[in-house]
């Protein structure tokens, strides 16, 4: 079986969830900075991919579904994650919404501005929805780290999800859906 660069998309955005769930819950809600960065900075930008992958093709079921499954995966894995994985189920909805307004208002603008652009308004939401449903009260330290970690580490993963495009302003044709 070949994996297309949407499927990879895909894992990566499940995994990066999943993986960030797990961990959080195993060491706690500093670690949530931490994966931030690393972990949900890809899930992010991976979802940016596939804004241009699925446009017009099932882009708001499929994505509600990719944020399912990182929730479903995270509480199969391990029980005890549920409350953390609730919380991002509902802190990446409500963040996917948002990104996807962001992302359509700036889609005749190059990919890179596209891509930070809405993962900055949607890491926002994110990071304040999240750690007060899943740890509590309101975390403003975790708040404002989470939020410099997602739009940093989101900026990263951008740069390396694109490399080797030869057209900057778009992702190569191939990452589309015909």
């Amino acid at each position: 079986m070949k994996l297309t660069k949407n499927t990879l998309w895909c894992l990566a955005w499940i995994c990066g969830v999943a993986s960030s769930n797990i961990i959080i819950t195993n060491y706690g809600p500093a670690y949530s900075v931490l994966t931030a960065f690393a972990l949900i900075g890809l899930s992010i930008t991976s979802r940016d991919f596939l804004h241009e992958a699925w446009a017009g093709n099932g882009l708001k079921w499929k994505l509600g579904a990719l944020i399912a499954s990182g929730g479903v995966l995270s509480y199969l894995i391990q029980a005890d994650a549920g409350r953390i994985a609730l919380a991002s189920v509902i802190a990446f909805t409500l963040s996917e919404a948002v990104d996807s307004i962001i992302y359509q208002a700036l889609r005749k603008r190059g990919y890179y501005t596209k891509v930070n652009g809405s993962n900055a308004v949607s890491s926002g939401v994110d990071s304040l929805l999240f750690p007060v449903l899943a740890f509590g009260g309101f975390p403003w330290l975790i708040i404002l780290g989470q939020f410099v970690a997602k739009t940093c580490g989101g900026a990263v993963w951008a740069v390396q999800g694109c490399r080797g495009c030869t057209i900057r302003r778009n992702p190569p044709r191939e990452w589309r859906r015909r």
